[in-house]
C-alpha cells in the first residue's frame, strides 16, 4: 500500500494581516486591500506559506469588521471584490494560499437577516436568531428580567432588550453582534452556500472565528425551550455569571462541523485549510475536532497558554511561570502527537505583542528575546503562525491616557470596572499591558513620520519606536529579528524532523529553560531556549549539548560551552 503523504499544512507557516492596520493605499489613514497588494513581496521574501485575513466584510465597524452586515462583498473601507480576486491571483501566482475569516456564531444588528428577524415576532427569519422573553412575571427592561444573569465577553450582560417587541436577543460579544441560531437549519445551509461562494473564487479555507460556540444549549432546567433558563455561576467581581457551560462546545457541536466539512469541503481537493478557533477548548475535545477520520477541521487555535499570566480575568495579571508554560505547551504537543494538529502562536489580533509580554522589551534585550521566543515556538511540532509585525519585533505601545485607545473591549472594561469602584490608574495600568489596541498598531515599514503605512492621519497612533524597529531597517541586515524568522520558516520547510518529528520537553521544572528534543527517523534535534537574563554552563544542563552541530542559532556562536540571556540554540545531536 503506499504510504499517505503528510498533509502540506504541517510544514507551512501561517501570516495573519490584520487589514486596517497592515498597508493603507489611498491615505485614508485606514488600511486595505490596496495596500496589503504593495507589500506582498515582503511576504514572499519571508517565506510564508498562507495569509490570513482578518475580516474584510461590510461592516459597521463596531468590532473592527467582526460585525458583519454583508458576507459577500468587501467593505469599501478596505477596497472592492476586485481586488480580493487580485489578491487571490497574485497569492497564488507566488505560490501562498489565502485563508478568509470566517465570522458566523454571530452577524452585525445591520445585516440583512437581523433586521428580518428584529422586524417582527412572527417574521420567517425570527428563528434565526436567539429570542428570549423576560425572565417569568418580570416586565421588559426590569432590572434582572434578562432571561440568564450571562456576562458577554466584552463586560454587560449578554441579552439586549428590543423595545418594540419586549424581547431579548443574544449576544456573546457586543450589543451590537447577535449570535445566530445554528439550531435552524435554514441559518446553516445560508452560511455553507456562503463558504462554497468564497471557496469558488478562489480562496483556500477560513480561520473560523470562535466556531466551538455556535452550538448552544438554551433549554432550561425543565427541559423547555424558553423560560426557567440556567444561570451561570458568579463571576468575580461582576454582578452576572458565567454562562459558558452553555455555549462552549455545545452539544451538536461535533454534528455541525461534521455537517460542514461535509456541504462544503467534501469533493474538494486536499489543498484547503481548516482552523477552528476555540476558547477554552481542551486537549481532550481538540483530539476529536482535528482528527482527520472525523471530518471536522484541521487544526485548532487555543487559549490555555495565553490565559497563564492571568487571575481573575485576562485584566488581572500575573508573572508567568516558564514551568506552567511548558507544563501546558507539553500537554498540547503529547495530547495531539499521534492523533490531530497544533496551531501555533504567541500573537494574534486579540493578544499584547508577545516581546513585550513574555520576552524583554528592553533595548538591551528587545532583538534577542524576540528571536528566542520565535525560535522555541516554531521548533514545536504544529503549524506556527506569525501575526503582522511580529517578525520584526514590534512590542506594545507606550499608552499613556484612555483617549489612545481604541478597542471595544478595553473601553467597555474601563466604563464598567470604573463604575465598580475602580481605581481608574489601575484599570490603566491593565489595559496598558493587556489591551488588543496593542497588536492593532500600524505595522512599522520605515522611519518616516507615520512609519509608511500611511500618507494620512492614521487610525489608531503609530508606536513612536518605529524610528529604530522597522521592516525598512531589518531588511537586509542578517542579524535582524526579521532574518532569523526567515531562517526558521526555511528550516520547518527543508527539515522533516521539525515538521513531523516527535516531540519530548527536557528540564520541566527549571524556572528560566526551556528545552526539548524533536526525533525523526533516527534523527535528533535540541532545541534550549534561555528565557531570561542569567548565563547558564550549557554541559551543566544537558551534557549532550556541546558535542552537536549547532543547526540554527540567535546569537553569534562565540562560546558554545554558555548559554547567554534569550539565548535559543537548535543543535543536531550526534
Amino acid at each position: 500500500m503506499p504510504v499517505e503523504q503528510p498533509a502540506w499544512w504541517t510544514r507551512a507557516v501561517v501570516y495573519q494581516v490584520y487589514p486596517r492596520s497592515f498597508m493603507d493605499s489611498d491615505g485614508d489613514g485606514i488600511g486595505d486591500l490596496g495596500g496589503l497588494l504593495l507589500r506582498l513581496d515582503h511576504l514572499a521574501d519571508l517565506g510564508v506559506d498562507v495569509v490570513w485575513l482578518s475580516p474584510v466584510y461590510p461592516s459597521p465597524q463596531a468590532d473592527n469588521g467582526y460585525d458583519i452586515s454583508d458576507y459577500q462583498d468587501i467593505d469599501p473601507l478596505f477596497g472592492s471584490l476586485a481586488q480580493l480576486d487580485e489578491l487571490v491571483e497574485a497569492l497564488h501566482a507566488r505560490g501562498m494560499k489565502l485563508l478568509m475569516d470566517l465570522v458566523v456564531n454571530h452577524t452585525s444588528d445591520a445585516h440583512p437577516w437581523f433586521v428580518e428577524s428584529r422586524s417582527s415576532t412572527d417574521d420567517p427569519k425570527r428563528d434565526w436568531y436567539w429570542w428570549r422573553p423576560p425572565r417569568g412575571g418580570m416586565a421588559p427592561g426590569d432590572p434582572g428580567a434578562e432571561p440568564t444573569n450571562w456576562q458577554s465577553f466584552f463586560s454587560g450582560p449578554v441579552w439586549e432588550l428590543d423595545q418594540a417587541s419586549g424581547e431579548y436577543y443574544l449576544h456573546l460579544f457586543d450589543r451590537r453582534q447577535p449570535d445566530l441560531n445554528w439550531e435552524n437549519p435554514q441559518v446553516r445551509q445560508a452560511v455553507y452556500e456562503m463558504m462554497r461562494w468564497w471557496l469558488d473564487r478562489g480562496v483556500d479555507g477560513f480561520r473560523m472565528d470562535v466556531i466551538n460556540m455556535i452550538s448552544k444549549d438554551l433549554r432550561g432546567r425543565d427541559g423547555a425551550e424558553d423560560g426557567h433558563l440556567h444561570d451561570g455561576p458568579p463571576l468575580p467581581g461582576s454582578a452576572l455569571g458565567d454562562g459558558s457551560a452553555s455555549y462552549l462546545c455545545g452539544p451538536r457541536i461535533h454534528e455541525f462541523l461534521q455537517e460542514m466539512h461535509r456541504e462544503v469541503f467534501a469533493g474538494r481537493d486536499g489543498a484547503l485549510l481548516t482552523v477552528g478557533e476555540m476558547p477554552g477548548v481542551t486537549v481532550e475535545q481538540a483530539r476529536l475536532f482535528t482528527d482527520p477520520a472525523r471530518g471536522e477541521v484541521d487544526m485548532v487555535f487555543q487559549f490555555e497558554h495565553v490565559g497563564l499570566d492571568q487571575g481573575t480575568s485576562k485584566w488581572d495579571l500575573h508573572p508567568l511561570r516558564l514551568r506552567d508554560l511548558k507544563a501546558s505547551f507539553n500537554r498540547w504537543q503529547a495530547g495531539l502527537a499521534d492523533v490531530g494538529w497544533n496551531s501555533l502562536y504567541w500573537d494574534n489580533h486579540d493578544q499584547p505583542r508577545a516581546v513585550s509580554r513574555f520576552g524583554d522589551d528592553s533595548p538591551e534585550f528587545r532583538r534577542d528575546s524576540a528571536t528566542c521566543l520565535a525560535t522555541l515556538l516554531h521548533l514545536h511540532r504544529g503549524t506556527p503562525y506569525v501575526y503582522q509585525g511580529e517578525e520584526i519585533g514590534m512590542a506594545n505601545f507606550p499608552f499613556e491616557a484612555l483617549e489612545q485607545f481604541r478597542d471595544v473591549e478595553s473601553l467597555n472594561h474601563h466604563v464598567q470596572a470604573v463604575s465598580a469602584g475602580a481605581d481608574g490608574a489601575s484599570v490603566l495600568a491593565g489595559l496598558r499591558a493587556m489591551s488588543r489596541d496593542n497588536a492593532r498598531t500600524p505595522v512599522q515599514w520605515d522611519d518616516s513620520p507615520h512609519a509608511g503605512f500611511t500618507t494620512g492621519t492614521p487610525w489608531i497612533a503609530v508606536n513612536p519606536d518605529h524610528a529604530e524597529w522597522n521592516v525598512a531597517a531589518q531588511r537586509d541586515d542578517e542579524t535582524s529579528v526579521l532574518a532569523h524568522h526567515r531562517r526558521l520558516i526555511a528550516l520547518r520547510h527543508t527539515d522533516d524532523v521539525v515538521a513531523l518529528g516527535d516531540f519530548t520537553m527536557l528540564l520541566p521544572d527549571h524556572d528560566e529553560v526551556y528545552a526539548f528534543t524533536r526525533s525523526l527517523a533516527g534523527e535528533t534535534l535540541l532545541v534550549v531556549c534561555n528565557v531570561g537574563r542569567t548565563t547558564y554552563r550549557l554541559a551543566e544542563l544537558l551534557p549532550e549539548a556541546p558535542a552537536a552541530e549547532l543547526v540554527l542559532g540567535n546569537l553569534p556562536d562565540d562560546d558554545p560551552a554558555e548559554l547567554r540571556p534569550w539565548e535559543a540554540r537548535v543543535l543536531r545531536l550526534p
